[in-house]
């Protein structure tokens, strides 16, 4: 077979077409839709190439952001024709049917060629035709933002060009209610070239933690290249952690491999043609995505055309994680919830008020103590639900008993490592202060694992 395009590469044939003249009018049509909303507004982005895959086989709605890639620009600030323009518009449309937002993504390896952008960024007229024209574009399609994909500019003066450049566009689209974002490498050199100046003008970067690491964008490999953007000062909701849908060296799709062994949905790396293939299979990347829940702001994916459908795709795999996992607490066991110190979750003073404390106290097998587990992910006691305060999504807010009404703030997942996650604050149930003293209050808090956040469900 032959192998698929890899991650940072543009098709788009060279042409010299403006979309629009520097002088043309920058105003916007706002977007058909507001963006899907997953929990702790986790971001989970794929990239579409203009030359492969279908807009109609999109697991739309377990994405929350789509870019369109590639459209290329020329040295003028002008840009070339984008390629496939009528899938485009149907990407638009079905997308904000289905409540996601889509962004043109511009540039790509494109191989290797990035004289384009080194040309424009570098004088400050084609930097105003540039914005000029891509604003325009985005309007012309009703896009919802843009993603740079200079791959890539040099330390130095190209990099105090880049950031000019993002800080010229980013005040346009921010204007505009439109969003920028663009895709930064991994490690290295050209890291350097995306100054920290940047960070501000961005929404995210998507980091292409792939073409790297041995194995092939291997857990720890991919997780210290998050680490080194954040250290060097970009917020932890501004970083996107890329994973691959395709193998290295051989570039096969994700498909493919899974097409050739469906257990190789299950492992990193798999033997075609007596050569080993790398790849992320669906235990990393859930295991990537449980990470970035924690310490990102979300996944990215090169690219959507490369992954399977139903239980082995890698999509489905990113949404069930930051849903929770798909499993919900075994449902209609009745009895106590153990913590820290062997203490029993406790409704304070058996009080059925709404707005009753429940905390930890020692287990005497009282009514106060009994829970049922929902099939609807509910606990359930003296009637009435455990429930998260205001329905807060903050550190550090209070669960407490109230009448059961089918909202987020009542739902708990249970996880693997024992722990209880409210998917709609992306937090789990925890004793506040690590304490084990009777009448410490549960409150949720950022998942860690500790003991004070692992819970024994009734028997």
């Amino acid at each position: 077979m032959s192998a698929p395009r890899p991650r940072r590469r543009s098709p788009v044939a060279a042409g010299l077409l403006a979309l629009a003249t520097a002088t043309a009018t920058l105003a916007l049509t706002p977007a058909a839709a507001e963006a899907v909303v997953l929990p702790n507004n986790f971001k989970s982005v794929g990239y579409l190439p203009s030359w492969s895959g279908s807009v109609d086989t999109i697991q739309y709605g377990k994405l929350t952001h789509i870019n369109y890639a590639f459209a290329l620009p020329n040295n003028d600030g002008s840009l070339r024709p984008v390629e496939n323009p009528s899938k485009l518009s149907s990407l638009v449309s079905r997308g904000h049917a289905n409540n996601v937002k889509v962004s043109i993504a511009i540039g790509g390896w494109n191989d290797g060629d990035d004289s384009a952008f080194e040309a424009l960024a570098a004088n400050s007229g084609a930097r105003g035709a540039f914005v000029t024209n891509v604003v325009n574009f985005v309007n012309q399609y009703n896009l919802d933002g843009v993603d740079i994909d200079w791959e890539y500019p040099d330390p130095g003066a190209s990099a105090n060009n880049y950031t000019l450049l993002m800080q010229q566009l980013g005040s346009a689209l921010h204007s505009r209610g439109k969003l920028l974002t663009a895709a930064v490498v991994s490690e290295g050199y050209y890291v350097d070239g995306v100054p920290t100046a940047v960070f501000g003008s961005v929404d995210w970067l998507n980091i292409m933690a792939y073409d790297g690491g041995s194995p092939h964008a291997n857990y720890d490999w991919s997780v210290n290249s998050v680490n080194l953007w954040k250290s060097r000062g970009l917020p932890a909701a501004k970083a996107v952690l890329g994973v691959p849908f395709y193998s290295r060296p051989g570039y096969y799709t994700y498909a493919a491999l899974v097409g050739m062994d469906p257990a190789n949905a299950n492992r990193d790396c798999t033997t075609v043609s007596g050569t080993q293939q790398c790849y992320n299979g669906v235990p990393t990347v859930k295991r990537k995505t449980q990470w970035a829940l924690a310490n990102a702001g979300g996944m990215m994916n090169w690219e959507l055309s490369q992954d399977t459908t139903g239980a082995t795709s890698l999509v489905t795999a990113i949404y069930d994680t930051v849903m929770g996992g798909g499993t919900p607490p075994p449902s209609g066991r009745t009895g106590p919830i153990t913590g820290i110190g062997g203490k029993c979750v406790d409704v304070a003073a058996a009080g059925t008020a709404n707005g009753t404390a429940i905390q930890l106290y020692t287990c005497n097998g009282t009514a106060a103590q009994s829970w049922t587990v929902g099939g609807d992910g509910t606990l359930r006691a003296l009637g009435k639900c455990a429930d998260v305060t205001s329905g807060s999504t903050a550190n550090g807010a209070k669960v407490q008993l109230w009448d059961c009404n089918g909202t987020g703030a009542q739902v708990w997942q249970a996880q693997s490592n024992g722990t209880l996650r409210n998917p709609q604050s992306n937090k789990c149930l925890d004793a506040t202060d690590n304490s084990s003293a009777n009448g410490t209050r549960l409150q949720i808090w950022d998942c860690f694992g500790g003991a004070n956040q692992v819970w024994r469900l009734p028997a």
